[in-house]
């Protein structure tokens, strides 16, 4: 310490001094926005498409028959054409079609665009993962609420711009919520949902050793500590972040105890959802987007659940669990008039492939494998058109032929949609501008209200 910050410090002089080098401030939106929020419900491990939104008469048909062609290269062995055990039926205004397994969400099937032709790059889970959650297979990189939060800000000062809701961890853990390179305060802050009380869910959010006003004058201390230190220095974005962070949760203190407790929300919305732990994050999600959340994102479970090598029948009971807390989901965000500020988004890494796995050392002979070439993601609210299927793949659901899209597709949809060009909101590190699109994506303009 020089003698000149020795004076000042013992002068208390803080009053002309700034906290330089705070975390960039959001940029706003590039024009007007039709929605405000996104709530993004991840069927971590691999939903089939040919099971629940992309109806294939051909695969009933050659049930049991190799499919045409080039035998394709698959993660692993598989045989035969698999036809699909469960039914379909139209539904809506619409028409579309739609599985049995998802009765709740078919009856709202007018509300949401349905995105036949995904395609990813990598049959593995973890870069798959990253892919659809960050925009880049290999872990570093911020993930779409990050640059939400980045690029916008969240509405209410009191709760973070971005929540990840998990009973546990997804495969990839924290690297899916990160902040990447950006700064530590767009993180997303992570919630076990598995938990059902506000303490536990959003632990240490009460401090029991010292009153509000107490940690009021310990914050004050430490900010005028840290105006001290940056004063005059360069730019400290990590100790400003943390500064930021540690701000936001002294203010949780005063929000956060009411928007987690679902206990407020009556018997029969509790039972809407579901009492599962998925039930429980999409009710969670919609009273933080009630809040003014920025995006939240809810993981259906711990690993891989959707991940079914084994037997394509265990679809249905993962079903079982999702389809209420999607219908319920949709119809409180429209009974709150929170429909038209909010994208839904709901979909997977991937799709499964339409032959079945090759027994192996496989307990149950009636699963699917991994398939990159085609899968299905749900669009819904926030400017989208609702009943309208998007794209094709083949006769048998393996590979998307026509409209194909791109995870980075949907990420400069979603953004478009926020009012941001995905081209523009960038963020400068190690020598060149990144952004979530890397260096792909284009808006899905045919899908817009």
């Amino acid at each position: 310490m020089n003698r000149r910050d020795a004076l000042r410090m013992m002068g208390c002089g803080f009053g002309s001094l700034g906290l330089a080098g705070l975390a960039s401030a959001e940029q706003g939106p590039h024009f007007a926005a039709k929605a405000k929020h996104v709530i993004f419900l991840y069927m971590n491990g691999g939903w089939s498409q040919v099971d629940t939104f992309d109806p294939k008469p051909r695969l009933t048909k050659h049930h049991g028959q190799p499919m045409p062609g080039p035998k394709v290269k698959t993660d692993s062995a598989t045989g035969n054409l698999m036809a699909s055990p469960f039914t379909f039926q139209r539904y809506g205004q619409s028409g579309l079609e739609v599985s049995e397994i998802f009765p709740k969400t078919a009856g709202l099937i007018d509300d949401f665009a349905v995105i036949r032709s995904c395609y990813a790059d990598s049959g593995n889970h973890g870069p798959s993962m990253m892919l659809m959650n960050t925009g880049h297979q290999i872990a570093g990189r911020p993930s779409m609420g990050s640059w939400l939060s980045y690029g916008l800000g969240s509405p209410n000062r009191n709760l973070p711009g971005f929540v990840a809701l998990c009973p546990g961890y997804p495969v990839m853990g924290p690297r899916l919520w990160s902040s990447g390179f950006l700064p530590n305060i767009h993180q997303g802050a992570y919630v076990p949902n598995n938990e059902r009380t506000p303490d536990k869910l959003v632990q240490y959010i009460r401090n029991e050793k010292l009153t509000i006003d107490e940690q009021q004058r310990q914050l004050a201390l430490l900010d005028r500590l840290n105006k001290l230190y940056l004063g005059d220095g360069a730019a400290q974005p990590k100790l400003a972040a943390g500064v930021q962070a540690m701000e936001s949760a002294f203010r949780m203190q005063m929000e956060a105890p009411a928007a987690f407790d679902i206990d407020q929300e009556k018997p029969e919305t509790r039972a809407r959802y579901g009492d599962t732990d998925f039930g429980r994050g999409c009710l969670l999600a919609r009273r933080l987007v009630e809040r003014g959340v920025r995006m939240v994102q809810v993981y259906f479970g711990n690993s891989q659940p959707w991940d079914s090598h084994e037997d394509i029948n265990s679809h249905k009971h993962l079903a079982r669990e999702a389809d209420p807390g999607i219908a319920s989901l949709i119809q409180d965000l429209k009974a709150a008039g929170l429909f038209n500020d909010t994208v839904v988004m709901v979909g997977s890494e991937f799709g499964r492939t339409p032959m079945i796995q090759s027994a192996g050392q496989l307990r149950v002979n009636q699963g699917r494998d991994h398939n990159t070439p085609a899968f299905t993601t749900l669009l819904a609210g926030g400017g989208i058109k609702g009943g309208i299927a998007y794209g094709t793949t083949d006769d048998f659901g393996y590979k998307a032929v026509e409209k194909r899209v791109h995870p980075h597709d949907l990420h400069a949809t979603v953004l478009h949609l926020l009012g941001i060009d995905h081209t523009k909101l960038t963020y400068r590190y190690s020598g060149r501008d990144f952004r979530l699109t890397d260096v792909g994506g284009n808006v899905l303009r045919e899908i817009l209200a």
